[in-house]
C-alpha cells in the first residue's frame, strides 16, 4: 500500500488542529495584517483556513497531480487572498479566499496536465474543468430521449452550454483524450521495434539542394561584383548603402554625408542601377530583381 506524502500528512494534521475563527476575530487579524503588517496575525489567519485550502485542493485529485503539490498551491492562493483581502467590505475571509485558492490550484493543474500548453483564458479554464461533466450530462439526456449524438453535434451542444466556440471544444476534447508520451518509445513491445521519432519527416534540405544553393549564391555574388565594378566609387558607395546593408540608409542621410541634395543622390542611384542592369542583361533575372 502506498504511503502518504509526509509533508501532506503534516499539513493536514496542522490544519485539523487549527482554531476555528469567529467573524470578529477574523476581522481583527485581517486588519492587523493589512494595517500593521503583523506577521503573527497573518500566520494565525492562514493556519486557521489551511483546512479550507486542503479541502479545495482535494476536489482536483482526479486530475492526477500530486496531492502535496496541490496543497502547496492552495496555500499560495490562501496567502494571496490574505494579501488582497479588505476586511471593511463586510465579507467573511473564508468566502473571499475560496476563489483565490481554487484559481491557484486550477492554474497548477492546467500547467502540469501536458507539455503542450492547455490554455489560460477564462473560457479555456471553463472548458478544461467542465467539458467532461457537461458532456456526460448531455449524453445522459440524449440517451434518455433515445437520441444518438454524433461528435459534431455533441461539440456544438457543449459549446452552447459552456459559452465557447465549437472549435475550442474540439481542440480541448482532443487534448483531454490523450496523454503525453515519449517519441523514443517503441511502436511495438520489442527491443528492436522502431521508435515513434523515426516517423517524423526530416524537413532540412538534402545534400543536393544545399550544394546547388551554394553554387547559385556564388554565381550571384560573381555577377554582382562584376556589375559593381562598372560603377564609379561614389555610385558603388550609394548602391552599397541603399541595397546591400541590413538597415538601408535614407537618401537624405547619404546626401548629408556626400554634400549633395536628396534629389541628386536619387539621380545617382538611378543612374548606377541603369549601368548595372545593362551589364547584367542576359545574366540572371534574380540579380536584376535586386536592383528594383
Amino acid at each position: 500500500m502506498a504511503t502518504a506524502d509526509p509533508l501532506s500528512f503534516d499539513l493536514s494534521r496542522i490544519a485539523r488542529r487549527a482554531e476555528l475563527l469567529d467573524a470578529e476575530t477574523e476581522m481583527v487579524l485581517a486588519r492587523a495584517w493589512r494595517d500593521d503588517r503583523d506577521e503573527a496575525a497573518l500566520h494565525r489567519l492562514i493556519t486557521a483556513y489551511m483546512r479550507l485550502a486542503i479541502s479545495v485542493a482535494a476536489r482536483f485529485r482526479r486530475y492526477g497531480a500530486p496531492m502535496n503539490d496541490m496543497i502547496q498551491e492552495a496555500g499560495l492562493g490562501l496567502m494571496k487572498a490574505a494579501e488582497k483581502f479588505d476586511p471593511d467590505r463586510g465579507v467573511r475571509f473564508s468566502t473571499y479566499a475560496v476563489w483565490w485558492i481554487r484559481a491557484s490550484v486550477q492554474d497548477y493543474v492546467m500547467r502540469n496536465w501536458s507539455l503542450v500548453r492547455t490554455g489560460s483564458t477564462s473560457s479555456q479554464k471553463a472548458l478544461f474543468f467542465n467539458l467532461r461533466r457537461v458532456q456526460a450530462k448531455l449524453e445522459r439526456e440524449a440517451a434518455s430521449e433515445g437520441v444518438e449524438l454524433d461528435r459534431g453535434a455533441l461539440h456544438a451542444m457543449i459549446a452552447a452550454e459552456i459559452g465557447v466556440s465549437a472549435s475550442d471544444v474540439e481542440m480541448m476534447d482532443g487534448r483531454l483524450s490523450g496523454s503525453d508520451f515519449s517519441l523514443n518509445a517503441t511502436q511495438v513491445q520489442e527491443e528492436d521495434g522502431r521508435e515513434w521519432i523515426d516517423l517524423l519527416e526530416d524537413e532540412t534540405p538534402g545534400a543536393e539542394i544545399r550544394v546547388q544553393h551554394d553554387l547559385d549564391n556564388e554565381q550571384l555574388r560573381e555577377w554582382l561584383v562584376m556589375a559593381l565594378s562598372k560603377l564609379s566609387e561614389r555610385e558603388r558607395f550609394i548602391v552599397a548603402e541603399r541595397k546591400l546593408k541590413e538597415e538601408p540608409r535614407t537618401l537624405e542621410c547619404l546626401g548629408t554625408e556626400l554634400g549633395l541634395s536628396k534629389e541628386r543622390v536619387r539621380q545617382l542611384e538611378a543612374a548606377a542601377f541603369k549601368k548595372m542592369r545593362k551589364c547584367l542583361e542576359g545574366q540572371s533575372r534574380e540579380v536584376q530583381n535586386l536592383l528594383v
